[in-house]
Formats: C-alpha cells, structure tokens, sequence
C-alpha cells in the first residue's frame, strides 16, 4: 500500500471514537474525511481492517491508514481574472469577490474561483483536498466577499489547515445586519449542525452541533441596522455558515441574506452582505506572521452610504 500513515494508540487516548482520534492525530485531514476512509475500508487495526467510525480505540494498538492517491485533476483551468493580494512558491492569498463559487461542485463546473487558480497556477497546487479542490485549505460562501488563502504545495497546505484547526489563524469580518444591538460588543457561544428539516441550511444543535464561537463589536448603527465587526481570533472557530447561523439565532440576521433572513429588502441586495477583510497566519516556511487586507467591496459600501444618507 502507498501512502501510508500511522500511529500508535498512547494511555491517553484509550477509549477514544476512531474518527475522533484520527482527526486529533492527523491535523491536515478533517474529521468527515477520515469518516470516509473508515467506511472505504482503508484503516486497519493491528493489520485488520476497522470501517466503524465509533470504533473505540484500546492503549497500544497499531493504525495504519492507506490514503489514496490524488485523482488527475479534470478540472476546466479558466483566464478569470483573480485579484491577487500576495503570492510566493507555497501560497496565495486572492480577493475573492461576492458570487464566486469557491470550487466545482453540482451545478458549478466552471467560473469557480478553483477554475481560475488552475489557470494562473497551473500544476503548482496541493492535491490533499482531492480533484475538485486542488489547493483549497478553507473557504468562504459564494456570496460572501474577501480574502482565502490557497496552498501551493502539500506542505503548506497541512501547515495552514493546523493552523486552521487549532483556530490560529486571525480572520476579521464585516457585516450588515438586520436590527439595533444595545450593547457595543459580545460573544455568541451555541454550537452549530446541519438543519434536521433543511439539509442544505446549518442551525443551532445543543445535541449533536460543533462547537462554535462568534465575537462580534458593533462599528456603526443606522436605525434598523448595525455595521458589525466580527473577530474570529485565537481559540475562536469558523464553522459552516457561522456568522449567519448565529447572528440569525439571535434576532439580527445578515441583509441579504434570504437563506436565514427575510427573502427581501428594501435596498435591493441580494445575497449576504458579509465581507472577509483580514486574513493572519504563519508562513509555512519562513515561519513568520503575515497579515492581509481587503478593503470593502464597492456593493458594501454604496448600501453604507445610502444607510448614513437616510439617518
């Protein structure tokens, strides 16, 4: 078998789910992909194959992982043009504006932001993520505007998704949202799955969500609604839909934001007025803080405008 990881099961660790213990162990994978090496039937246990995700893990037992190798990617590389905000040989920092989707999926095979760095990087790009996300560490929603870092290689891929899993990486948002704070600043702490009803949405679930953290301060307030900033630091964490699902939670739903919020309003915006303005990690190589930033996108701030015009 090529591609082998391994490891050993420590005191510590006894008792643990398998998926648990692998995500843990091996921080440059996710937990739900590990999920499906188990149930593809290429983890083995003391040299016998496990496909039970809640296996529980016993002091002193050997695992072994067969990590198939990277598909030929068949992606359509596309000259769209990327806003560039830092590149070296190991990453890519781009300014993704809103209603770009991030990577090919159903429905979305071309015009993705993947498409376009295929283009510009060529081979250059990790391949950890699969075929259809060459170079993708994280990502931001399709409506959602700003900074996403893309991994060049493989080592800088799984040095940025440490980062990333340990919640290391300084991410700074902004915000429009529907209703006034009282308060100046606060701290949403519910944790966040997948819609019981809606597979397609996220939701608060006490039961079985994943930890979840939003802070948030307020900038500016015009009558029925507020410019928010979002700090997303050190401990903090970045689910699917975070600042959508809590900020929806607590009665203050993003402007134009119809999947949690109401289907219209009354300046026209379609689509979440959310914006990704700083980015801080470490360097995968030079081991040296990098931080960037990118200013307001003009949609952003012609409803600022208009909102400080009204008041």
């Amino acid at each position: 078998m090529k591609n082998i990881l391994s490891a050993l099961i420590k005191k510590d660790d006894e008792g643990k789910r398998l998926d648990e213990f692998l995500s843990r162990k091996f921080t440059d994978k996710s937990r739900s992909s590990f999920q499906k090496l188990i149930e593809n039937g290429r983890v083995f246990i003391d040299d016998k194959n496990v496909t039970s995700k809640k296996y529980k893990v016993k002091s002193g037992q050997e695992i072994k992982i067969s990590i198939p190798e990277a598909e030929p990617v068949e992606i359509l590389a596309e000259d769209i043009s990327l806003d560039i905000v830092y590149e070296d040989e190991d990453v890519l920092v781009v300014n993704k504006p809103a209603g770009m989707v991030v990577h090919p999926a159903v429905g979305n095979y071309t015009g993705t932001l993947v498409n376009g760095i295929m283009y510009h990087c060529k081979d250059s790009l990790s391949g950890i993520n699969g075929e259809l996300r060459p170079g993708i560490v994280h990502r931001i929603d399709k409506d959602t505007s700003g900074l996403i870092v893309i991994a060049k290689n493989d080592f800088a891929h799984r040095s940025l998704a440490k980062q990333l899993k340990e919640h290391t990486v300084n991410r700074r948002y902004y915000a429009i949202v529907y209703n006034n704070f009282t308060e100046d600043f606060g701290r949403i702490e519910a944790p966040i799955g997948r819609d019981k009803r809606n597979r397609k949405k996220q939701g608060i679930d006490s039961e079985n969500g994943k930890y979840a953290v939003t802070n948030w301060r307020v900038v500016e307030r015009f009558g029925r609604f507020t410019f928010i900033e979002y700090l997303m630091l050190t401990l903090e964490t970045g689910r699917t839909h975070q600042i959508r699902v809590h900020m929806a939670s607590v009665k203050h739903p993003l402007l134009g934001d119809d999947t949690y919020g109401p289907d219209k309003n009354k300046y026209g915006v379609r689509g979440q007025m959310l914006h990704a303005h700083t980015l801080g990690f470490i360097h995968p190589k030079s081991l040296k803080y990098m931080e960037f930033t990118a200013e307001l996108p003009t949609k952003f701030m012609k409803v600022l405008d208009r909102m400080r015009a009204e008041m």
